[in-house]
């Protein structure tokens, strides 16, 4: 079946077969890797992207059921500069092998654009074998204080 996607600001069209998840059209038909195949079954969340602003499991989601816009950590970075959420997970070391940190950035983004209070429940679907997860939560909290700051300042 012929779909169209808007991934990342970008409309992309594609023939697929209608049991082809978002994950394996974004990764194996468009070329996005940042999301990452982990687990295949919605458990570890390294596949996380934002449809819609909302974070959806891409192995979970059939790539011809979504109408909305797609995010990926890709579609991040603004003007060259990488998203605070991303500039925090560095400076906070949030990561080590670094297989689950596309998934926790785009949970933590999301987090932090819906003011979320309590982060780790909010990410607990977002699995990380390194157990990097006090550096994670203490990224999110750095992202969600620029954020506050920043909005202070509008």
């Amino acid at each position: 079946m012929d779909i169209t996607l808007e991934v990342n600001g970008e409309t992309r069209h594609l023939s697929i077969d209608p049991r082809v998840t978002l994950l394996d059209a974004l990764r194996e038909r468009l070329g996005i890797t940042g999301p990452k195949k982990g687990c295949d079954r919605g458990q570890c969340g390294a596949c996380t992207v934002h449809v819609d602003g909302r974070p959806v499991l891409a192995c979970l989601t059939l790539a011809a059921t979504v109408r909305e816009p797609v995010r990926t950590v890709e579609g991040l970075a603004a003007d060259g500069r990488p998203h605070p959420v991303q500039q925090a997970f560095a400076e906070q070391d949030a990561l080590q092998c670094g297989f689950c940190t596309s998934g926790q950035v785009m949970s933590a983004v999301a987090a932090v654009e819906q003011e979320v209070a309590d982060v780790r429940e909010f990410m607990s679907g977002n699995l990380c074998r390194c157990a990097a997860y006090p550096n994670i939560v203490a990224a999110v909290e750095q992202a969600r204080s620029t954020k506050e700051s920043a909005d202070a300042r509008v």
